[in-house]
């Protein structure tokens, strides 16, 4: 091997890699010095450059596992260190190529790809992998200028070398960056998937006899702590093809679904629900009662109901409600049989009083119902003459007679009257 001396070239300019913000300002070149280098030079000095590979590949290898000592070291099937295999085939897709007058290299070994995928896999950032990749480049060039100053090739070809070598490095690190986002790509459908898995198993109504044993064997495959209470929310598009909502990790998401669901963890949590609001902006939907963890099916009949009443105009629309705050709501509007049928009985008596006088008494009873008192009152919340809610008031007890004295009765009556309020038929 001849002996090694300092390159007679200058070092070359740091390489800019994607992402880091730099861009390398176009060189304006009318003409190739590279491609001026007699052929028969250009094979020696590849072949020389060649023929240091094994060697040179070692002590890059070396020199990296001395900077970074943290970096794992992954064998391949036959035991050969993956890193080792991969410089290796990158010095010998560059050297392959140099000697072709007029081409510069573009083979990027597919084993850097892997090398893209191993840190996605364990969590890391590509940073550390980057400057593996610049260290390998600067010890490579250190020993290509030694070999272009023995074999005489002139300082402008090896400038237009050493660009060609960052060029290749930028390919080498899209290979890597494509292989990381391929882990990245699986590892997040792989975690979906298993967090629909949760999802069904958590809102199913009827479990095995050891539920949370089920749930806290699913959990703990995406990482999800059981939490004591859980709130479940139905939410509505706004539109089909709209970003999901920027809900917080600890949130279980199911976007698959017509009508997507979430699972919000311990929902009674200082400052969860303004954080909800914010993640939420743009969407409509409901988030049912705090249940315990295993009672989850319960909050998500709930919401169902709440969604079901928003669509019908009976609840606000455009936002994400909390059932909890539209209780009366929910518990007068949604057994609607129930609900109407118990009207038809009650308020029989208005039946032949026409439909506005019918609905004057009805707001009127209504407020007599609530506030108990006499006619001023009962005149102040109608905004009428206390004289004309004396009127109606003996005409109900024409209507209902000793009826209004029974509290069962005054009861059911202001229970439907309420009803027929959220639903529109009365004045607030």
């Amino acid at each position: 091997m001849p002996p090694r001396h300092p390159p007679a070239v200058p070092a070359p300019p740091p390489a800019d890699l994607p992402g880091s913000g730099s861009v390398r300002p176009p060189v304006a070149v009318s003409r190739s010095a590279w491609t001026e280098v007699p052929q028969l030079q250009l094979k020696q000095f590849a072949a020389l450059a060649m023929d240091e590979v094994p060697v040179l590949a070692e002590d890059i290898l070396r020199e990296i596992r001395r900077e970074y000592p943290q970096l794992p070291l992954v064998l391949d099937d036959y035991g050969e260190p993956m890193a080792l295999v991969g410089i290796r085939r990158a010095l010998e897709g560059f050297l392959q190529q140099i000697a072709l007058a007029g081409n510069r290299p573009r083979y990027h070994p597919e084993v850097f790809q892997e090398f893209g995928r191993g840190e996605g896999l364990h969590g890391r950032s590509l940073d550390s992998l980057q400057a593996v990749y610049r260290l390998g480049v600067r010890l490579a060039w250190r020993r290509l200028a030694e070999i272009g100053q023995q074999v005489e090739i002139p300082p402008p070809a090896m400038y237009e070398l050493a660009e060609a070598g960052f060029e290749y490095l930028d390919g080498l690190v899209d290979q890597s960056v494509r292989g990381y986002a391929e882990a990245a790509a699986r590892q997040a459908g792989e975690r979906l998937r298993l967090q629909r898995k949760l999802m069904e198993l958590l809102l199913a109504e009827h479990r095995g006899a050891d539920p949370l044993d089920a749930l806290g064997e699913r959990a703990a495959r995406i990482g999800w702590p059981l939490p004591e209470t859980v709130a479940v929310g139905v939410l509505l598009r706004p539109a089909r093809e709209a970003v999901a909502p920027a809900v917080s990790q600890g949130v279980l998401l199911d976007m698959e679904t017509e009508q997507p669901r979430m699972v919000v963890p311990e929902p009674d949590a200082a400052g969860r629900p303004e954080l909800l609001k914010r993640a939420m902006t743009g969407w409509s939907g409901a988030i049912g009662p705090p249940v315990p963890l295993v009672d989850a099916a319960k909050s998500l009949r709930w919401a169902e109901a709440a969604v079901r009443l928003m669509e019908r105009g009976l609840l606000p629309g455009g936002e994400v409600l909390f059932c909890t705050e539209h209780t009366e709501a929910l518990v007068l509007l949604q057994p609607e049989e129930l609900i109407d049928d118990l009207a038809r009985r009650c308020l029989a008596p208005l039946t032949h009083c026409g439909p506005a006088h019918g609905r004057r008494l009805a707001e009127t009873l209504l407020a007599w119902l609530e506030t108990r008192g006499g006619a001023p009152e009962v005149a102040a919340r109608l905004g009428v003459h206390p004289q004309t809610v004396r009127y109606r008031l003996r005409q109900i007890r024409e209507l209902w007679g000793d009826e209004v004295d029974d509290p069962d009765r005054r009861f059911e009556l202001e229970l439907v009257l309420r009803a027929q309020r959220l639903r529109g038929a009365l004045g607030g």
